[in-house]
């Protein structure tokens, strides 16, 4: 077996298929390795199998990283419509969900072919664990399959994320071995867990879905909220997920459309008679209604304005704080990993070790929900692909 390449990719996940893909395209020998048993698995599940591929709508800001700038370089030059481009040259239908999110029509499968057939000419070998990885004159990577060469290096490994699908923290690890900072890695768009007097009444409403507005500090999403035997979920709570810290609180607003303390006071003066049961529940969603209005029947005549008011502002923002989050099982993504302080953003190269590139997932650059990390990958992807 060829043990010489110009580049090798740890890692065949989205990030390293497509710098492979951009390397072989430039004529580059590459040697991809994957300690799983098959390449894009996070491919193949994401979108619930059809993956949510890229977002019309990146910018900069849908970005987490202790550098805020970092990321356009790359992103700007490969942008969504550049991968939206591929997608249609392959042939692969795909549509538009809420907020820019696209999809495949049919499976995340064709567009795993796609990075492949992009990938022709690399030499894949799955099933294969990188032991130690050490660099002279060049980089000596030493694996369960034999020792290899190469003058770039390129690391795509991931994160801590879904580790039934393989993580690890091998990125992390080569990292610190090259001098490279890492930031404490932690679970983002993950479903968070309440404990104490919210549990008992999140539990009882596990399964209603409500559209709201989360927010904490100056961010807010505005999606849905869903409520588990945990705690709570959904795609508003993943965002917010991302932002909150150990302790943080955040507010969610049941019913964005509205302030609801002047529709519950004007409803009072139409329908005296009407239970507030019966107005919440055409406002929200039977089971939030009921619960939030009280095991006894109420009538709005005898709720004083003041009660109203007060339980419509409430509504309008609810105080909650987690107890903390379902962690690496559940989370979507790693938040932090490589510092980008240590990395040229042109390329995602270390800017003290010639050669080595970190990409995807395992850099401290992570986007919301919504194709966002993909599109992250694909051009994190790009960038070094086209450097080394």
């Amino acid at each position: 077996m060829n043990q010489e390449f110009d580049v090798i990719i740890i890692g065949a996940g989205a990030a390293g298929l497509f710098c492979a893909g951009t390397a072989v395209a430039r004529g580059k020998r590459v040697l991809v390795l994957e300690h799983g048993q098959e390449a894009g698995r996070k491919i193949l599940i994401s979108g619930g199998g059809r993956c949510n591929f890229t977002n019309r709508q990146v910018r900069s800001e849908n970005f987490l990283s202790g550098n805020p700038h970092f990321c356009k370089s790359a992103l700007s030059q490969f942008n969504p419509g550049d991968f939206i481009n591929l997608v249609e040259q392959a042939g692969i239908a795909y549509h538009e969900k809420t907020l820019g999110q696209l999809f495949c029509d049919d499976s995340a499968e064709q567009l795993l072919d796609l990075l492949l057939a992009r990938c022709r000419g690399a030499d894949i070998r799955l099933g294969t664990t990188v032991l130690d990885v050490s660099r002279a004159d060049r980089f000596m990577v030493q694996t369960t399959r034999g020792t290899m060469f190469a003058p770039c290096l390129v690391v795509a490994s991931g994160g801590l994320s879904i580790p039934k699908l393989g993580a690890t923290g091998l990125g992390y690890e080569l990292a610190r071995k090259f001098g490279l900072d890492v930031i404490q890695p932690r679970a983002a768009l993950v479903p968070l867990i309440f404990t104490g007097k919210d549990l008992p009444w999140m539990q009882e409403l596990a399964g209603v879905s409500v559209a709201a507005r989360v927010k904490a500090g100056k961010r807010g999403f505005a999606e849905n909220v869903l409520f588990t035997h945990r705690g709570m979920s959904g795609p508003a709570v993943l965002q917010i997920s991302s932002y909150l810290n150990q302790g943080d609180g955040f507010s969610t607003d049941f019913y964005p459309e509205a302030r609801l303390d002047e529709i519950l006071v004007e409803a009072k003066s139409r329908r005296p008679k009407a239970e507030l049961k019966t107005v919440l529940a055409e406002i929200l969603p039977a089971r939030l209604a009921a619960h939030f209005a009280g095991v006894e029947p109420r009538r709005m005549a005898d709720l004083p304005d003041k009660t109203l008011r007060t339980l419509g502002a409430q509504l309008n923002a609810f105080p909650l704080t987690p107890a903390g989050n379902e962690g690496f099982a559940k989370a979507e993504v790693t938040a932090g990993g490589v510092n980008t302080e240590g990395l040229h953003s042109k390329t995602c190269g270390a800017q003290a070790v010639p050669g080595l590139f970190f990409i995807g997932e395992a850099v401290d650059v992570t986007g919301w929900l919504g194709g966002y990390n993909f599109q992250w990958a694909w051009a994190s992807g790009h960038a070094a692909g086209a450097a080394v």
